[in-house]
């Protein structure tokens, strides 16, 4: 299932290069610039210890219908989006789903349906595919676990570019107490590149859809071409997954204002104009989803790659080192959360028409997380 520690080690100060060795390898970009030191008398906090999965891999849930994206409520209730029957369900303690609501609106097709989910001081914030757009609502919720109940939609934004593909639509809150998105190309590479356009972004915006205070437009980065995972480091930099056309996947750290370049690029490309990725995949052992940050270390879900990477960026060893876990064992893998006592979340997605559904797909999985010390 998994791999030593010890071999663990070995492998996460390199790149996995080994991992897929008749593809295009992958290619690191530069190490991300060194954690600022504050100034003065005080001391810099501690960096935290890299981690890893041991131990077996548990099934929390089974019987999903494509699934998408997992919140874990404050009250210890889960829910889950289902992208293409655009119900919200609710995760059982016995490993059962029950449904809390079907959102209104949803038009799922292609790649589009009910996608992100996000939850602050009450309200639960979906991300769905609409007819002619893709928007975000939010509905109050309440109710203990096993009870939880969601209220009527209300919009947060609308008129994002929507397409049978690149349809972004993850969802997140940041340190900053503001609500990102990402949002994909929907079919038009140039939009990317246009400010004025909301597709191939990622958007941040307050809980209500307005823009930010001190900021011109929601437009927080562009030049995505669909990205699917955010999420922030122990010093509050943003970092996203993003699926690449057919040569490179990418995983950036975000820049307020940067461009990273697509369509004009692709992967690194040491253009000065653009930034590039910290690290680059071949899209056959990648396609990003989802995306997870504990104790600095970065885990992605692969979806054509299946397999869950950690990425080690700088805390290991001098340069950005990865390590393939659970490589085909569980089939494509949407979303990766982290989940309770120590443990990570991650979300099969065999049943969304481009998988090899087994019995009782798709599935909520946790695994233990442990330090990863080097020695």
């Amino acid at each position: 299932m998994g791999r030593s520690v010890n071999t663990l080690v070995a492998a996460s100060v390199v790149l996995a290069l080994a991992a897929c060795s008749p593809k295009p390898a992958p290619v690191p970009a530069p190490t991300p610039p060194p954690r600022p030191t504050p100034s003065g008398e005080a001391t810099p906090a501690p960096i935290p210890e890299p981690v890893a999965p041991v131990g077996d891999v548990d099934v929390v849930a089974s019987g999903l219908d494509a699934p998408w994206s997992i919140v874990r409520l404050d009250n210890g209730g889960v829910l889950v989006s289902e992208r293409d029957t655009a119900r919200i369900v609710e995760v059982l303690p016995d490993g059962s789903a029950r449904a809390v609501a079907d959102v209104a609106g949803v038009d799922a097709y292609g790649e589009g349906g009910l996608l992100g989910l996000a939850e602050r001081d009450g309200s639960l914030y979906a991300y769905f595919s609409a007819v002619d757009d893709n928007r975000i609502v939010r509905m109050p919720w309440s109710g203990d676990p096993g009870a939880i109940t969601l209220g009527e939609p209300s919009d947060v934004l609308t008129g994002i570019p929507r397409a049978s593909n690149h349809n972004g639509g993850r969802l997140a809150f940041g340190p900053d107490g503001l609500l990102y998105a990402t949002t994909g190309d929907a079919g038009s590479p140039d939009d990317a590149q246009d400010p004025a356009s909301l597709a191939g972004k990622i958007l941040r915006m307050t809980p209500e859809g307005g823009v930010p205070s001190g900021a011109d437009s929601l437009v927080h980065s562009l030049g995505h071409r669909n990205p699917q995972g955010i999420a922030w480091d122990s010093t509050d930099r943003l970092w996203a997954a993003e699926f690449g056309q057919n040569t490179w996947d990418e995983l950036n750290l975000i820049e307020q204002g940067g461009n990273y370049g697509w369509p004009i690029v692709e992967g690194v490309a040491g253009d000065p104009a653009y930034i590039d990725p910290i690290v680059q995949w071949a899209t056959d052992d990648a396609s990003p989803s989802g995306l997870a940050i504990v104790n600095d270390t970065l885990f992605v879900a692969g979806l054509r790659g299946e397999r869950v990477w950690a990425v080690y960026p700088g805390t290991v060893s001098e340069s950005v080192g990865q390590t393939a876990w659970f490589e085909g064992e569980f089939g494509r893998i949407r979303d990766v959360v982290p989940g309770p006592d120590g443990s990570l979340w991650f979300l099969s997605n065999n049943t969304d028409g481009r998988g090899e559904p087994r019995d009782g797909d798709d599935r909520l999985y946790s695994v233990r997380l442990s330090p990863l010390v080097e020695g």
